[in-house]
């Protein structure tokens, strides 16, 4: 079930660990450009470079082109109310061919416009748009800057410090994404591309009044509730679309603003409810990094095992709703039984399904129940079972194979300017995992392949997500053969709840649980990154002396990664955002690859 990899890019291996290679880079790059770095920090393996806005393209220039970073995973502002250079903008830089990763900060003051990158990456597109929209920062030379997760009629930025948290805007009016003019544009380049092809004859011409707006989306199945694209149709023929985002934001950022540390663990929970155990540990991770502790290894083995689980429901829950919406029921139901399955399991280890709130800060909430691995097994053997009867019913199917071979193609250097990690990203033909190649929790113990596609097209992301089933499978099997005796959460009292025995026994208890309850956890200053979760990556850090904490959380595959956090190490506020894979680039894409018929646009959904 492995697909054959097709190296289009060379992979760097973890024989040099990406620490040692970002201090490579940044020795590099203070020799080229001197004193126009501002300075550099290295805080606990992370390597952070300060600019000027005048020299940030021509750094983020050299970073693509002469020092290999492919892929700028993000662009996440930070607000300091009290400096005089009130935002920072930071820019997360990684490189697939020499496994580094650096951050580029450009501070700003208030109205202060700096230089776009899109002419670079093509993800900085829309990662610059959400800066605008959540902080009011001006990009010059952007080809499309306005809002992204806001409404068109909203006023303020929502994630600056003086937005109050309970201020909520109504939309009254729908926001028309194409104007008369675009219209018009669309109609002239139809027209002769038409011409080119053939299609329209001498007298035959296109005009903007041969064209029909129609929106697909947010109420159509196909997009779930979560995206609206507005087409411009000549006949069935879809020309252009734009699209729009932002109907499932659920402002983790600004509810984190009145939460502590360990408050915030829930919400984890809901950014993704596929992943919810993995978002969990995501999130723990980086926090245990900032505070300088490591979880027990029971407890990493056991997260290995469930961040496992996450992986192969949310591939469950993709493939499922692709095939479905292309017509394979039957598929839907073979999949699904099994995500059934292991939902029992997790019912049973945390009391819930969807929502599970099972990590905590330090370790776990508790230890795996009796029998657990004799269920494991189980429900995994139903799940190759499943794969392989899924697979043999439309692997040659032709309806299928239609509507999946060469829909939504892309290469391999367009996918990481698009910001494309996880699945989306290998289909193309990298293989590159951050498990291999900046391995975690333990990874590098662990014996597992890393499935790869060669077109880069909607058949080769499912067989890639069928695939990565079959590895976590093994991954899992494996944990479960070396899962070591010993407690789940480490000795701490300044992370962990003290034993009930000792809160009811003494005073020492009773108020060791106060503390940690009313106040929370104290963070150290500083910033860090954490690479878990698979192609997530979490940057923590701790900066003002408000109780602040900057924080911006990103699914893997469509777009990037996770990202940031700041704290002032007092009560624990977090900001931070979510923007879920199938969804991000759908328009760029859709954009880029015009003359779709209606039957193929809701195909492209489920990239």
């Amino acid at each position: 079930m492995v697909l054959e990899p097709i190296f289009k890019y060379a992979v760097a291996t973890a024989s040099t660990g990406t620490d040692e290679m970002s201090r490579h880079l940044v020795e590099r790059i203070q020799r080229e450009f001197g004193e126009s770095l501002l300075k550099n920090k290295s805080l606990h393996g992370d390597e952070i470079v300060w600019v000027g806005k005048e020299n940030l393209l021509p750094l983020l220039k050299h970073l693509r082109n002469k020092e290999g970073c492919e892929l700028l995973a993000d662009i996440v502002g930070v607000d300091y109310p009290q400096r005089e250079k009130r935002f920072e903008v930071n820019y997360l830089l990684r490189s697939v061919s020499q496994n580094h990763r650096i951050r580029v900060k450009v501070d700003l003051e208030e109205g202060e416009p700096v230089a776009s990158a899109a002419s670079l990456y093509k993800s900085a597109d829309w990662h610059e748009r959400e800066v605008y929209d959540l902080y009011g920062v001006p990009f010059t030379d952007h080809p499309d800057l306005r809002r992204i997760l806001c409404h068109h009629e909203f006023e303020g930025h929502a994630l600056r410090k003086d937005y109050p948290i309970e201020q909520g805007q109504m939309c009254t009016s729908v926001e028309h994404l194409f104007d008369d003019h675009a219209i018009q544009q669309a109609a002239l380049r139809a027209d002769a591309t038409a011409r080119t092809a053939g299609v329209v004859m001498e007298g035959d011409e296109i005009h903007p009044s041969d064209l029909l707006t129609i929106n697909i989306g947010p109420s159509h199945p196909a997009t779930h509730g979560a995206l609206r694209a507005e087409c411009l149709l000549d006949g069935e023929t879809i020309l252009e679309a734009k699209t729009e985002i932002g109907y499932l934001h659920r402002c983790f950022e600004k509810e984190a603003e009145d939460h502590t540390w360990a408050e915030v663990m829930p919400y984890t929970d809901r950014l993704n409810y596929c992943s919810a155990m993995l978002n969990n540990v995501i999130y723990a991770s980086a926090v245990e990094k900032m505070l300088g502790v490591e979880v027990t290894p029971r407890c990493r083995v056991i997260r290995v095992i469930v961040s496992e689980l996450s992986r192969i429901i949310d591939h469950l829950v993709c493939v499922c709703a692709n095939l479905v919406d292309i017509g394979a029921l039957t598929n839907y139901w073979y999949l699904y039984n099994v995500r059934e399955g292991i939902y029992q399991i997790i019912e049973k280890l945390c009391g819930s399904r969807l929502t599970t709130n099972y990590a905590r800060i330090g370790g776990m909430s508790h230890d795996l129940y009796e029998g657990f691995a004799d269920e494991m097994e189980f429900h995994l053997l139903k799940l190759e079972e499943a794969v392989r009867d899924v697979m043999g019913l439309v692997s040659r199917n032709r309806i299928y194979l239609d509507r999946t071979v060469g829909i939504g193609a892309i290469s391999t250097e367009e996918a990481l300017s698009y910001g494309f990690t996880g699945p989306c990203l290998r289909a193309t033909g990298l293989a590159f995992d951050l498990r291999k190649h900046s391995p975690y929790l333990g990874y590098e113990e662990y014996e597992f392949e890393i499935p790869t596609g060669q077109q880069g097209d909607t058949q080769d992301r499912i067989n890639v997500r069928m695939a990565e089933m079959y590895q976590s499978a093994n991954i899992i099997r494996q944990a479960l053969s070396r899962l070591p005796a010993g407690p789940v959460n480490i000795d701490d009292p300044r992370v962990i709840l003290p034993p009930k025995k000792q809160v009811y026994g003494s005073i020492e208890g009773v108020m060791n649980q106060f503390k940690l309850v009313y106040e929370g956890i104290k963070v150290p200053e500083g910033e860090t990154i954490s690479v878990v979760g698979g192609d997530i990556d979490i940057t923590c850090g701790n900066f003002s002396e408000e109780a602040r904490v900057e924080s911006r959380i990103m699914a893997p595959s469509g777009r990037v990664n996770m990202a940031s956090v700041a704290s002032s190490g007092e009560v624990i506020p977090v900001d931070s955002d979510l923007q879920t894979e199938s969804f991000t680039n759908l328009g760029d894409i859709i954009y880029h690859f015009p003359f779709t018929t209606i039957d193929t646009c809701s195909y492209f959904i489920h990239l």
